[in-house]
């Protein structure tokens, strides 16, 4: 038995028929020239036999929503119910594979059951096929999804279809009698040290310039942040790594201040076209991964940093953006991964309770939509012998926060995953090329074109 952490069973809480809790990622391939048409079929085959599931993918949460310790079970995967083999329709292309896609990341995970799924996908023009795999943010967050899709990849093609072993988290092997009264004695007196580290922090964090505890204070009410429904909609955006770090150089910022100033002005000329622009600056709450130990499913804190949308100045935007993405990384990564981990806690509880209460899409927003970012791998990855040429990321939302993007490094892209709730947010799509349109722009204002 192994009890859920604090922010683990708060992510499981927060579940809803609204909000599934769930993150996604799809995958792309290209099979080998001289691949048959039953190549995808053979993947499906080699997955479908689970040998490489490891914790706590093989597990089931047990314990009623309002359980103080909910945990974890062993409960053997059924082949038939986690892994599906699935197809789109001619002509194979993009607007076929998101389609389906959107229908398959609206869907809830089954909470009785382990809780993730996973399609072989077939059809695809141009000999390719795709993977998409989900998965509740209870049992892996961002960071952990990208270490399990990199190891069952290789970085030279390998002629056998079997998926490589995947290390699973350590387990608490003692009594469960015993791993709950230690647990619970632990977690108490390491949250009496972290609340008064976290207090003594947010002192700090509060005054001065660039402060993103008072951005968040600030944060204008957008449509972004109203009551949404269960259907989504996905949007996809690549930003080659080179113009990225260009610009970077040139301004001397980050390639994700850059990527995050670009996002500012879609979202600013996206609003605009919907005349819902605010006189505020719209915000993103930016997760921060930390240290974390071997048996940590979900190791990752944020803070809220200003896009600039209320200035048209595309590069004065970018120095706003760079000023407080590096005073609230250094603010965040001083302190220790226990009070890290609390701090994360006191995020995310007004989220939990306005969620379940339905008050949250009322309350005043403390940002309008995240921007998350993880890094898979800088060379080619391979399936059995076909190439992985696109991983799109898709994380979940939550009432009242009705967009997420989430940005993947893979060679020389960075390619972003647009989420958001397909009723409440129009012609989502355009924030794709938006972005990319913003990007030349600033390309252009730094001498680069």
């Amino acid at each position: 038995m192994k009890l859920l952490s604090p922010v683990d069973a708060m992510f499981w809480r927060m579940e809803s028929p609204r909000t599934p809790m769930h993150i996604g990622a799809l995958a792309i391939f290209r099979a080998p020239d001289d691949a048959g048409p039953g190549y995808a079929r053979s993947i499906y085959e080699a997955f479908a036999e689970l040998e490489f599931i490891p914790f706590p993918f093989d597990s089931r949460v047990v314990g009623a929503v309002g359980d103080l310790v909910p945990r974890w079970e062993k409960a053997a995967p059924d082949p038939d119910y986690h892994v599906h083999l699935a197809a789109v329709p001619q002509p194979g292309g993009e607007r076929e594979l998101g389609s389906l896609v959107q229908r398959l990341h609206s869907t809830p995970l089954d909470l009785d059951k382990p809780l993730w799924e996973a399609y072989v996908i077939e059809g695809l023009s141009d000999n390719r096929f795709a993977f998409y795999f989900k998965a509740h943010h209870c049992s892996v967050d961002g960071m952990g999804a990208v270490n399990v899709i990199r190891h069952w990849l290789t970085a030279e093609p390998r002629q056998t279809h079997a998926l490589a072993d995947v290390p699973g988290l350590q387990e608490d092997g003692r009594h469960p009698v015993d791993a709950l009264a230690r647990t619970t004695a632990a977690r108490t007196s390491e949250g009496l040290r972290a609340v008064g580290e976290v207090g003594a922090k947010l002192t700090g964090m509060v005054g001065g310039a660039n402060s993103h505890i008072r951005a968040a204070l600030r944060t204008p009410r957008t449509p972004f942040n109203t009551r949404i429904t269960r259907h989504r909609r996905v949007a996809m955006a690549e930003l080659p790594l080179s113009r990225l770090k260009a610009v970077a150089a040139a301004s001397e910022t980050t390639v994700n201040d850059v990527v995050l100033a670009s996002l500012g002005a879609a979202v600013r000329r996206y609003l605009s076209e919907q005349e819902t622009l605010p006189a505020a600056d719209v915000t993103a709450s930016i997760p921060v991964g930390f240290e974390r130990e071997a048996d940590t499913i979900n190791a990752a804190t944020g803070f809220v940093c200003p896009l600039g949308t209320a200035d048209g100045d595309p590069l004065e935007r970018l120095r706003r953006i760079h000023a407080v993405t590096t005073r609230g990384k250094a603010e965040l990564l001083d302190m220790s991964p226990n009070a890290l981990q609390h701090y994360t806690l006191l995020g995310l509880l007004p989220l939990a309770v306005g969620q379940k209460t339905g008050a949250l899409q009322k309350l005043p927003p403390i940002f309008n939509f995240t921007v998350s970012n993880v890094v898979l791998s800088k060379e080619p990855l391979h399936l059995g012998g076909a190439r992985l040429e696109t991983l799109v990321p898709l994380s979940f939302l939550c009432d009242g926060y009705g967009l997420n993007v989430t940005l993947v490094g893979y060679t020389d892209t960075v390619t972003l995953g647009i989420v958001g709730c397909r009723d409440t947010i129009p012609h989502l799509q355009r924030l794709a090329p938006y972005t990319v349109d913003a990007l030349a722009e600033l390309e252009r204002l730094t001498g680069l074109r």
